[in-house]
């Protein structure tokens, strides 16, 4: 080599490593790499202030990220005036569906989301029963359920296309459902060793935790020690408890302690899902709920929460009416709610002031009950009408016409009920110990996504982060805000090698622009995607090219620490045998 050639490269890594970029620079000086992505505002994700720099990529991983990178790029790309970060995390998604259609996930990949955890129920384990309910109550989307358990669907996923990562939780309410039916039941000691063998057999295959929906039947009927049970399984695994709690409204407080409680005596982190506080009459009661959690965490207690930014949550008809009246699966249901003298003890329950239920509807009332998505044909055009609209029309009761249209529609109807207070997004968005979720699908503005209605949470929550309460508000400062969409979820779920921009990590990477980047969707026009962000690779392949999608599945499934596929891998006999990561 030329003296001059030699002293040059001196020179070079010298540089980098006054610079403190270490190992990864050396690694990278006078390389062609596959991909650089040049002259970003770089947002590492850890919370710290931006730097001007470059991020390299070669093959699924980053391999520089730092002022200049050596060498240059197969591809190169000019992010000036643009932020580059990590990979948004969507702590609750539910694409379960909707990438068995389109795998793009176009309404997050335009937003820079690059791993969907998917919560509350999961995919697997099924039996046949369940299956066959499953199918029946398909509405616009249609798809084979030709697996058993969460695995198997996992891997459909990755050998379907999809452009996002993706990971899952194991419902112990799926596995309740499994053993037990749709009845309330509790387990005895065999039943409830079926259950925790369920949850074994699904950490293995890769999920993240256990997961709950306790406002819904049956998986309402769980008691709290059934729940350690499990939660001490994933524990076990390496795994989380994270929970849609029993009550966000009149209860709150002590489902908070309950959830607390359960990660007590399971050993396992605990997760929020959704943090809020449902009804004017409960708004008061954020300050309480936040010192409940920051006091645990004081206490050694690893709790943290997600939510989304909005003051309307989505789900079910369901919601607004008593489990009793829904014990024993939707056909009982049904069957019950065409009984004259049953239907008037559902209206008085539901007109009932303090239910021992968790009653959205009471607390959202059927003028902040929107209607969103129908399976009947006829009953399509209903959707984007409220409860009171349709009550109206039909000259009969909200409740009434709430037990109509479950019947008539033959599913539980997809609603939005209004209920929560734009003071307390804006005090819980600056929470540091919260991370943010759609709670939704991720459709496409296109074909048969069209046919329903959707929350506008599923377009816009984390561009709406990102552009109300960022730019527009100023209630966090970017760097926080990116941290909270990606190191935070990543570390509470004890995900390796993903939510930093830092050599060796995997390459999940957003470009977007700061002053433009913004949500459209409303509720009366919700298919609307959100625009500034610009490119997204996903493992190291753009999935996202100047707001276009390249249909390059890029995506794998994201599988926790207990995956018998990983070296490793495995449950242990205690959960004290792992390592949280703080």
């Amino acid at each position: 080599m030329k003296t001059r050639e030699l002293a040059s490269r001196l020179c070079l890594v010298a540089a980098a490593l006054v610079a403190g970029w270490g190992q990864g620079a050396l690694a990278a000086a006078g390389k062609a790499h596959d991909t650089v992505i040049r002259n970003g505002l770089i947002y590492d994700g850890s919370g710290q202030p931006p730097f001007r720099g470059d991020v390299a990529i070669d093959g699924d991983r980053i391999s520089y990220v730092g002022p200049h990178a050596p060498g240059h790029g197969k591809q190169e790309y000019d992010a000036r005036g643009r932020a580059v970060a990590p990979g948004f995390v969507n702590m609750l998604a539910h694409p379960e569906e909707s990438l068995l259609v389109d795998g793009r996930a176009l309404s997050d990949l335009r937003q820079g989301v690059t791993l969907e955890v998917m919560g509350e129920m999961s995919m697997g384990p099924l039996n046949p029963a369940m299956k066959s309910f499953f199918q029946r109550m398909e509405t616009d989307l249609h798809f084979d359920i030709d697996w058993t358990t969460l695995g198997e669907y996992l891997t459909k996923l990755e050998h379907r296309g999809i452009a996002p990562n993706i990971a899952s939780f194991v419902g112990a309410g799926t596995v309740r459902e499994y053993v037990l039916g749709d009845n309330d039941v509790q387990p005895d000691a065999q039943q409830l060793a079926e259950m925790r063998r369920l949850v074994h057999q699904a950490m293995e295959e890769g999920a993240l935790g256990v997961t709950t929906a306790l406002i819904y039947n049956p998986f309402t009927y769980a008691k709290t020690d059934e729940l350690t049970a499990l939660a001490a399984e994933s524990a076990r695994c390496g795994g989380m408890y994270i929970a849609h709690m029993r009550s966000e409204g009149d209860r709150l407080i002590e489902a908070i302690q309950e959830t607390i409680s359960i990660a007590k005596g399971s050993g396992a982190p605990a997760e929020i899902y959704h943090l809020k506080v449902a009804g004017q009459a409960n708004w008061g009661k954020l300050d309480q709920a936040v010192r409940e959690v920051e006091a645990a965490r004081a206490a050694g207690v690893r709790i943290s929460a997600d939510m989304y930014v909005y003051t309307a949550g989505a789900t079910g008809l369901d919601a607004a009416m008593p489990p009793w009246v829904q014990e024993g699966g939707f056909d009982k249901w049904v069957e019950r709610l065409r009984d004259p003298a049953t239907r008037a003890r559902v209206v008085a329950d539901m007109r009932a002031p303090n239910p021992t239920w968790e009653n959205l509807g009471q607390r959202a009332g059927p003028d902040g009950m929107l209607l969103l998505a129908f399976k009947n044909p006829a009953l399509k055009p209903l959707t984007g009408k409220t409860l009171a609209e349709v009550a109206k029309m039909r000259g009969v009761s909200p409740e009434e016409a709430a037990m109509q249209l479950v019947v008539e529609d033959g599913t539980r109807v997809g609603v939005a009920y209004f209920l929560m207070s734009e003071d307390n997004i804006r005090r819980q968005v600056a929470l540091p110990w919260v991370s943010f979720g759609s709670d939704a699908a991720a459709p496409a503005p296109e074909g048969v996504f069209l046919l329903s209605s959707e929350h506008p949470r599923a377009y816009g929550n984390f561009a709406r982060v990102l552009a109300k309460y960022v730019r527009d508000e100023k209630v966090i400062p970017l760097e926080e805000a990116i941290r909270k969409l990606t190191s935070l979820p990543v570390s509470n779920l004890s995900i390796a090698d993903r939510g930093l921009l830092k050599s060796g990590y995997f390459a999940d990477v957003v470009v977007f622009d700061p002053a433009t980047v913004q949500d459209h969707s409303t509720y009366e026009k919700p298919h609307q995607l959100a625009t500034g962000v610009d490119d997204v690779w996903v493992n190291g392949t753009q999935a996202l090219r100047a707001g276009e999608a390249t249909r390059a599945w890029s995506g794998h499934a994201v599988r926790g620490r207990a995956w018998t596929g990983a070296a490793g891998g495995g449950c242990r006999a205690s959960s004290k045998e792992w390592t949280w990561r703080p």
